[in-house]
């Protein structure tokens, strides 16, 4: 009797829009750090894996972080890894950058600056939408 099946076909490979919304400071909680790790592994998977950084959360990706003094490692370099990763899609929210007094050159990444209208917008049309 034949076996129908087939080890080399595991079906049609599903591809999820997921989003994961950074709104915490970088250092003080394990929240950046363990997003960033679960972004990296969505990446992994071959998902549709974009960032959006908002409230406190843009200070994740600003440029020149020193953890010397609070005895963290800084892995704020990490987030240059992203697009060898296949995650180019970055997003900050304008309204939360100048609420920081902040700006685009600012920041370790390229980014795509949207305003918080725009970003929910774009959460919408998410599969999956993650904050942390």
């Amino acid at each position: 009797m034949a076996d129908d099946y087939d080890d080399d076909d595991d079906g049609p490979e599903v591809v999820k829009r997921f989003m994961f919304v950074n709104r915490k400071a970088p250092y003080g909680s394990i929240y950046a750090l363990e997003s960033l790790e679960v972004v990296l592994i969505s990446a992994a998977f071959d998902q549709d894996v974009s960032v959006v950084f908002m409230d406190d959360g843009v200070f994740q990706i600003k440029k020149g972080h020193d953890t010397d003094g609070i005895n963290m490692k800084n892995f704020s370099k990490t987030y240059r890894a992203l697009d060898g990763y296949d995650v180019e899609k970055l997003y900050v929210e304008a309204e939360s950058l100048a609420a920081r007094g902040l700006t685009e050159e600012d920041l370790i990444v390229d980014v795509e600056v949207l305003s918080s209208s725009a970003l929910s917008d774009l959460m919408n049309s998410q599969d999956v939408v993650i904050s942390a």
